[in-house]
């Protein structure tokens, strides 16, 4: 068989016209998949060496009135006793007030838990730490916060300590730890 010329082109692999088509075809995959939605955000948690990424388990709009539930999105990680969690959000959760929960066992068995608040644009991560080398952290749940605010039964805003009203969660990553 010889190799050059006609010949070769006829029996090549793909001819011109089916270049053309390949060529076509990956550049509207491209195009589609550039505009295609983003999926929720997600929160990376990482201790001892090991690494998680959490989907929502709730996700709803800023005034939170669409949301999607996705009940198995709660995700695992081993963890020692006394050890931190590092929580990282993406901008699309810094971008608003967000919040870190922290439960924890402390040395006599018993559930404690701590909060730290961010202002939108604050941080994009956060070390949770238990009080002390024998406590044992058990869940880190991340909060994204929305525009609307909890009401009491006559729709009044129900106010913070500080006077302000408290914003209701539009988003919820969860990690259930491990004991390592």
């Amino acid at each position: 068989m010889r190799r050059s010329g006609k010949l070769w082109r006829d029996r090549g692999v793909l001819g011109r016209r089916s270049w053309r088509g390949v060529l076509l075809l990956a550049g509207a995959t491209l195009a589609l998949s550039a505009c295609a939605p983003a999926g929720p955000p997600e929160v990376t948690f990482y201790s001892d060496g090991h690494t998680v990424n959490a989907k929502p388990l709730v996700n709803c709009d800023a005034l939170v009135r669409d949301c999607s539930k996705d009940p198995n999105a709660a995700v695992n990680l081993k963890v020692r006793p006394g050890k931190p969690v590092q929580v990282s959000v993406p901008v699309e959760v810094s971008d608003t007030p967000w919040l870190v929960i922290t439960q924890f066992t402390d040395a006599n068995g018993a559930l404690q838990a701590k909060q730290q608040y961010f202002p939108r644009n604050s941080k994009l991560a956060y070390t949770a730490t238990p009080d002390a080398p024998a406590d044992q952290i058990v869940v880190v749940e991340v909060q994204q916060l929305g525009a609307a605010f909890a009401a009491d039964a006559s729709g009044n805003p129900i106010l913070d300590e500080s006077g302000n009203p408290q914003l209701v969660a539009r988003a919820y990553w969860s990690l259930q730890v491990q004991p390592g």
